[in-house]
């Protein structure tokens, strides 16, 4: 594979200004890469400045980043049956958007919802009014949303292809979807994807449900959790459950090598060799 066409990153921070975030990117040897716009375990957050905006914009350029993706506040739930909680977490939803079309932020990944005290349909179903609600502010960028797969912990929906699918089929017509599918989070949510027959399976799964067409990121973890379990636990590279061959799968299908790729792996200092083992294993 052409290695200009592999996108392969992690998540970056934002200390010090968001546009630092890039030139954290390019230290790792990193051509896209994730971000938290704002600080993701609080409400309300300020608006992007013009000249942080400018400066943001101008270091993408500067340093040959190809893709770059939002990860939005893990407050936020889409899903919620309480009113006062849905109306907080569709505003700084709304807040985050604009936020993302400041910077020409290409993908907005976001965690579905959980049902808490509804049932899993209503909460597909509020989810998916949400989604709606946001059109208007949607139409004004080019950023284009992303569900995330979950592993389903509690009442989180989203662990299912099917889930996922009945969503997309609610918003489609009305809102630029896709889907951010973590490695860490379908395993631990039922796909076996450790051996090439189950990695192969998984994504047939996914393009018959849901289609392939609407895959456009990956959060590239392997998971402290076992196999089914529900639980999200984040682990390096080869050094939990999934093991070291599902990265070379992924690695090698030529259908994913224009797709980011975002380690989301706990230690940082190590983001560098996993970039770079990732890119080897492309070939």
């Amino acid at each position: 594979m052409e290695k200009e066409k592999i996108l392969v990153g992690a998540h970056t921070s934002i200390a010090g200004g968001v546009f630092n975030a890039i030139y954290e990117a390019n230290r790792i040897g990193a051509n896209t890469f994730q971000i938290f716009t704002a600080n993701q375990r609080q409400w309300s957050a300020k608006p992007i400045s013009k000249e942080d905006a400018k400066k943001f914009k101008q270091a993408k350029f500067d340093n040959g980043i190809k893709k770059v993706v939002s990860h939005n506040s893990y407050l936020i739930n889409l899903g919620s049956p309480k009113k006062e909680s849905l109306e907080l977490s569709r505003k700084t939803f709304l807040e985050e958007i604009k936020r993302c079309h400041a910077l020409e932020i290409d993908y907005l990944v976001f965690h579905p919802g959980s049902a808490l005290t509804s049932t899993e349909e209503e909460c597909l179903d509020t989810i998916s009014e949400s989604i709606l609600s946001f059109e208007s502010e949607v139409k004004k960028g080019k950023t284009k949303l992303l569900l995330e797969t979950t592993a389903g912990q509690g009442s989180n929906v989203g662990y299912k292809f099917e889930q996922i699918d009945y969503i997309i089929k609610k918003v489609k017509h009305k809102i630029p979807i896709g889907v951010c599918l973590d490695t860490c989070h379908i395993f631990a949510a039922g796909y076996d994807i450790r051996t090439k027959k189950g990695f192969d399976k998984t994504f047939e799964e996914f393009d018959s449900v849901i289609g392939l067409k609407y895959l456009n990121a990956f959060h590239v973890n392997d998971s402290k959790a076992d196999f089914e379990s529900r639980k999200d636990r984040h682990e390096s590279l080869g050094k939990g459950k999934i093991g070291i061959d599902t990265f070379k799968f992924l690695m090698k299908d030529k259908r994913f090598q224009n797709i980011p790729k975002i380690l989301e792996t706990p230690i940082d200092a190590l983001w560098l060799e996993e970039i770079e083992m990732l890119k080897k294993f492309a070939g």
